[in-house]
């Protein structure tokens, strides 16, 4: 009977509401579960992203600590970081200094399959790096997965470019797990 009077205190007077909430969560999880995949990172990201975005408006709405909007600016600052990570934003920036033409051409060794082309007409990648002097004097001191080392210019521009796309790609996820690991412990109601 204590164990009855114990549960109906703490959990059974609750159920209503705690059945209402937890419709409410299938509700808001159901777009999110429902295009879930196991194929790679973009999957893990859509679900953390999703749920950084719901807990940030609830502490920022509610604002009952000191720092509650301080964490909420934090959280949607690694959703932000998350969405550039999965749409691969700094690795991509490169390609805005260039401008460049797809094609498919016929393999002519294999029947019936083609062969993805890039051609480039223009490149002027000295904005892009003043746009990061840092990263760029790593680059050329030897940082970066990409061989820098050969004879033609465009080709040694466009993997100094390349590297730093890669770096600062890096550095992006880095930076979203770096706040995550420093605020998660804090991020609560």
């Amino acid at each position: 009977m204590k164990k009855m009077k114990l549960w109906w205190k703490f959990e059974g007077r609750y159920l209503g509401t705690t059945f209402i909430r937890g419709c409410k969560s299938l509700w808001y999880w159901f777009p999110v579960v429902w295009k879930d995949r196991h194929w790679d990172s973009h999957y893990i990201y859509e679900v953390l992203k999703h749920k950084l975005k719901a807990q940030s408006e609830y502490i920022g709405r509610r604002d009952l600590h000191t720092t509650a909007q301080q964490d909420a600016r934090n959280m949607r600052w690694c959703v932000s970081l998350i969405q550039k990570e999965q749409d691969e934003f700094y690795a991509m920036e490169y390609m805005d200094f260039e401008k460049t033409s797809f094609r498919f051409e016929k393999c002519e060794d294999k029947e019936g399959y083609s062969e993805f082309k890039i051609d480039v007409h223009e490149y002027d990648y000295e904005p892009y790096f003043k746009k990061y002097p840092l990263i760029y004097k790593r680059v050329l001191n030897g940082e970066g997965i990409f061989d820098i080392n050969v004879e033609e210019e465009y080709d040694k521009q466009h993997r100094i470019a390349m590297n730093i796309a890669h770096i600062n790609q890096d550095r992006c996820r880095k930076l979203l797990f770096k706040i995550m690991e420093e605020n998660i412990n804090g991020w609560w109601d």
